[in-house]
């Protein structure tokens, strides 16, 4: 589980784990609407992390992002903080974000796609968003867990997302 804005323009996709192993990866589905997408390693026994139940989050949680900062060579980097607010929504170029968690660990370009997780080890957001304004050094925004695994469950049954609408 990933963002759309990072795979979207790949012609490859290949993900590099932390021990240095790398595998090429497929897309499974992706959802420009709400910034996510699923790809597909070729390989058994990865490790993953939980999702985490998002009725338990409340602001002032610590946080952890994990990302790749800055496409910096070497390991991941990691960087704490704490959830400043819960359910936040802006529009970054076309794209509606919506559920968004806003938090004051350092959220970098690079980092997108990297879980935010809390201290339990669960991912309670998907890095997405820096926003940069006059007044402020950059606010670090991720979809929450609720939004992302809905998102993730539809993309690898149906290859895409189907949202409601009124009207």
């Amino acid at each position: 589980l990933t963002n759309n804005h990072v795979v979207e323009r790949g012609a490859a996709i290949r993900v590099t784990f932390n021990n240095g192993r790398k595998l090429d990866a497929e897309i499974v589905g992706t959802d420009p609407a709400d910034d996510l997408a699923v790809i597909k390693v070729d390989a058994t026994d990865l490790p993953a992390l939980p999702m985490g139940d998002m009725s338990s989050v409340r602001v002032g949680d610590w946080v952890v992002a994990i990302g790749n900062a800055a496409g910096l060579r070497g390991k991941p980097t990691v960087t704490m903080g704490i959830v400043s607010a819960l359910d936040r929504s802006l529009n970054v170029g076309n794209v509606p974000y919506n559920d968004l968690i806003q938090t004051d660990a350092s959220i970098n370009p690079g980092n997108s796609g990297g879980p935010l997780i809390n201290l339990d080890g669960e991912v309670i957001g998907i890095n997405s968003v820096v926003l940069r304004t006059q007044t402020s050094e950059g606010l670090g925004f991720a979809i929450s867990a609720a939004t992302a695994s809905m998102a993730a469950e539809q993309l690898i049954e149906n290859g895409k997302v189907t949202w409601p609408r009124l009207g």
